[in-house]
C-alpha cells in the first residue's frame, strides 16, 4: 500500500513567527502533538508538545516564545508514492511516530501516523511501535 493511500490529508500548519502558545492552542483543537511548521510555501521544520516544553517552558521562556525557537529543524519525511512498510520501518528506525508527507516536488501534502499505519497495516505498524517505543535514541518529531 502506498503512503497516500492511508495519510491524513487535513494538515494544519503553523508559521516559524507564530508563538509556542498559538501552536499549543492549535495542537489542542486538533488534537496532535505535533505540527508541520511552513515558511513561503517550504516546510521548514516540526514542532512537537515536547519541544514546547523541553525547549521553552523547561527553560522558562514564555508563551510569547516563537515557534522558530523550539522547533526541530532537522525535518524527516516520507514521499506519498512511498511503500507504508517501508515508512513504517524508516520510523521505527528513527524511532518517530508521525511523518510530514510530501509530493515529489517537496510540498506538503498530508502527514502520516502509526494510527494511519496501523489501519492499513497493522503488522508493520505494530513492529514500528514497539521499536519506537524502546528506551534510548535522540528526541526528534515526537
Amino acid at each position: 500500500m502506498r503512503v497516500s493511500e492511508c495519510m491524513s490529508t487535513d494538515v494544519k500548519i503553523c508559521a516559524p513567527d507564530d508563538t509556542v502558545q498559538q501552536a499549543a492552542r492549535t495542537m489542542r483543537e486538533i488534537d496532535a502533538g505535533a505540527i508541520p511548521v511552513g515558511e513561503n510555501d517550504r516546510l521548514v521544520g516540526m514542532v512537537t508538545d515536547r519541544d514546547i516544553a523541553i525547549r521553552a517552558v523547561a527553560d522558562g521562556r514564555g508563551p510569547e516564545t516563537t515557534v522558530r525557537d523550539v522547533m526541530s529543524k532537522e525535518i524527516r519525511f516520507c514521499f506519498d508514492d512511498e511503500d507504508t512498510e517501508e515508512v513504517a520501518e524508516h520510523m521505527a528506525d528513527l524511532k518517530i511516530r508521525r511523518l510530514p508527507v510530501l509530493n515529489r516536488d517537496k510540498r506538503l501534502i498530508g502527514i502520516i501516523s502509526l494510527g494511519d499505519l496501523s489501519l492499513s497495516d497493522g503488522d508493520a505498524s505494530g513492529e514500528a511501535l514497539s521499536e519506537i517505543s524502546e528506551p534510548g535514541g535522540m528526541h526528534s518529531q515526537h
